[in-house]
C-alpha cells in the first residue's frame, strides 16, 4: 500500500470516532496536499475495509452495527431503473425496436428454446443471445424471490448492516439486484460474483445501478475453477447459489466447498425453481451435507470446523430424527406487475405458434435452503413424545385424532378455487407427505390458513388418514381441530 492511501486511512481511522469524515478536510492534513476528488475515490476504495458508507453530502460516517430489519412487505413491481437498464442493454444489442422484427423472433425463439431445454432436464448453455432473453424472463422473479427468502434471516437479526457476499452462478444478477434493494440505504456491502458465461456481461451492465454503498466485483470463473480464499478479508457473511445447482456437475461438492467460505456465523442460501425435479433435487442436497463437518477456507479470520445446520426453511423438531420423504416443498408470492420489456415483447409476438401469455413471467414460485455451520435454527424447539404425535410413527394413528406440531411448507396446493384448502406440513421425521386438508374452516382452525410459509403450527385434535391414492398421510382439518401458531 502506497503511503499516500496509508495516510489517507489513517487519517479516516481517526476522524471517524470524532466526526463525519470530509475528503476536503483529510486533503488539508496531508504532506503535499492532495486533490478532494482524489481522497474522496480513495476512501470509497477502502470503504469496506473501513467500515464507512457514503452519505449523500460526500462525508462518510461508520456503517451502524444494528443488524437489517425484516421487510415484511410484498414485492409488488421490478423497478424502473433496472428495467431501464435492461433496455438500454437490449437496445444497444440489437436496435432500438429489439422486440420487433428479426431481433425480437430469435429472442422469441431463443426463449422457446431454453424453456424446452429446461423441461427436458438440459443444461442452459449461454451465449449473447440466451443470456438476454434470459434477463427478460426471469429476472423479475428471481428479484423477487431472493428477498422473500431473506426474511428468514432478517427476522432472527442474522443480517448485519455491514455484509461480505459472494454470489455463486450469479447469471444476469436478479438474485443480486434483489439483494440490494433488500437492505437498507445504510448498509454496507461489499459484493463479489462468480460468473463465467455471457451473463456476465449483462450483470455488469446491471450493477451498474448499485448505490454508492455497494462495491462489487464479477469474477469471470466458473464455481469449480473459482478460490474464495483468493478474496482478501474474512469469510463470508453470506453465500448465494441461486438457480445454479441443477446446472452442475457435483452439486453437492460445490456447495461443501463454498459452506467452507462461510465466516462462522454466515448463511449460505441455495435456491432452485419449484418444479418437482429442481426443488426436491435441492433438498436432497441440504440433506446429504446435513451434519457433516466443514473445514472452513484458508484465510484471514478462518475460524474452526462447522457442522452443517438447515436454518430454514425444513424444520428437525425431533431430536436425532430426519426425514426421507420426496421433499417436494416450494413457497409461492403473489404474482409481479409485468415489466415494460417482457410486454413489448409479448405484444410484438405474431407467428401461428404463438401460445397468449408466452413471454410474460411474473410468476414468484421458488424453493430454497438456508445451512449454516452454527448450529443456529430459525426454529429453535425440541419435541419429546409425551404428548404430541411423531409423523415417523402417523402409521400407528391413523383413523385416529392426534395433537401435533409441524411448519407449514407449503402455499394451498388446489388449483380449485372451490377445492378444500390443501398444505404440505413437516416435523422433521417422516419418510412419506403428511397433508393438512382443511375440509371445514373455523375460527380455532383458521391460523392454518393465515400462517405463512415456514410458520410453525400446533395441531389439536387433527384426524389421521392414509391416502392409498396419492401415498401420503392426509391430516384433516375440521370443526374439531384447533390451530395455533407456536
Amino acid at each position: 500500500m502506497d503511503d499516500r492511501r496509508e495516510a489517507i486511512r489513517s487519517n479516516a481511522k481517526y476522524l471517524r470516532a470524532v466526526r463525519p469524515i470530509d475528503p476536503e478536510e483529510i486533503s488539508e492534513y496531508l504532506e503535499g496536499g492532495e486533490h478532494p476528488a482524489v481522497v474522496k475515490r480513495i476512501l470509497q476504495e477502502e470503504a469496506p475495509d473501513l467500515g464507512l458508507i457514503e452519505r449523500e453530502d460526500g462525508t462518510f460516517v461508520p456503517v451502524t452495527e444494528e443488524p437489517v430489519p425484516p421487510r415484511r412487505g410484498q414485492v409488488r413491481r421490478f423497478p424502473d431503473e433496472y428495467a431501464r437498464r435492461l433496455e438500454d442493454v437490449l437496445a444497444d444489442r440489437y436496435g432500438p425496436n429489439w422486440h420487433e422484427g428479426a431481433s425480437g423472433d430469435l429472442l422469441r425463439s431463443t426463449i422457446r428454446r431454453f424453456k424446452a431445454d429446461y423441461l427436458e432436464g438440459g443444461r442452459v448453455e449461454y451465449d449473447e443471445d440466451v443470456a438476454a432473453g434470459y434477463a427478460i424472463y426471469h429476472l423479475p422473479g428471481y428479484y423477487a424471490a431472493v428477498q422473500y427468502a431473506l426474511e428468514d434471516l432478517a427476522e432472527r437479526g442474522l443480517l448485519d448492516r455491514q455484509l461480505r457476499v459472494l454470489d455463486v452462478g450469479a447469471g444476469v444478477g436478479g438474485p443480486a439486484l434483489g439483494l440490494f434493494d433488500y437492505l437498507p440505504g445504510d448498509a454496507l456491502l461489499e459484493y463479489h460474483a462468480v460468473e463465467p458465461s455471457a451473463a456476465a456481461d449483462v450483470l455488469e451492465e446491471l450493477l451498474g445501478e448499485a448505490g454508492r454503498n455497494v462495491h462489487t466485483e464479477v469474477h469471470r470463473m466458473t464455481a469449480e475453477a473459482f478460490d474464495p480464499a483468493t478474496v482478501d478479508g474474512e469469510g463470508f457473511d453470506l453465500v448465494l447459489a441461486c438457480n445454479v445447482l441443477s446446472e452442475l456437475e457435483d452439486p453437492e461438492a460445490i456447495l461443501r466447498s463454498y459452506l467452507g467460505a462461510l465466516s462462522p456465523d454466515g448463511s449460505l442460501l441455495a435456491m432452485a425453481p419449484a418444479d418437482k425435479h429442481t426443488s426436491t433435487g435441492l433438498r436432497e442436497l441440504e440433506r446429504a451435507l446435513e451434519g457433516e463437518t466443514v473445514a472452513p477456507t484458508d484465510g484471514e479470520g478462518a475460524g474452526d470446523d462447522g457442522e452443517v445446520t438447515i436454518y430454514s426453511p425444513a424444520v428437525r423438531l425431533w431430536p436425532g430424527e430426519r426425514p426421507s420423504d420426496r421433499g417436494w416443498s416450494f413457497d409461492a408470492r403473489p404474482d409481479l406487475e409485468v415489466p415494460g420489456f417482457q410486454r413489448r415483447l409479448e405484444d410484438a409476438a405474431d407467428d401461428p405458434d404463438h401460445d397468449p401469455g408466452e413471454f410474460v413471467n411474473v410468476d414468484v414460485q421458488f424453493s430454497y435452503s438456508i445451512l449454516r455451520l452454527d448450529g443456529t435454527r430459525r426454529l429453535e424447539f425440541a419435541l419429546d413424545g409425551g404428548r404430541w404425535a411423531k409423523m415417523a410413527e402417523m402409521d400407528r394413528h391413523v383413523t385416529n385424532r392426534i395433537d401435533l406440531v409441524a411448519a407449514k411448507l407449503s402455499r394451498s396446493l388446489t388449483d380449485d378455487p372451490d377445492a378444500n384448502p390443501l398444505f404440505k406440513i413437516s416435523d422433521g421425521s417422516e419418510d412419506l407427505d403428511h397433508y393438512a386438508v382443511v375440509t371445514r374452516e373455523t375460527a380455532l382452525n383458521r391460523p392454518l390458513l393465515e400462517a405463512e410459509y415456514g410458520d410453525l403450527l400446533t395441531f389439536e385434535g387433527i384426524l389421521a388418514l392414509w391416502n392409498d391414492d396419492e401415498g401420503a398421510y392426509n391430516l384433516v382439518v375440521d370443526e374439531e381441530t384447533i390451530v395455533d401458531r407456536f
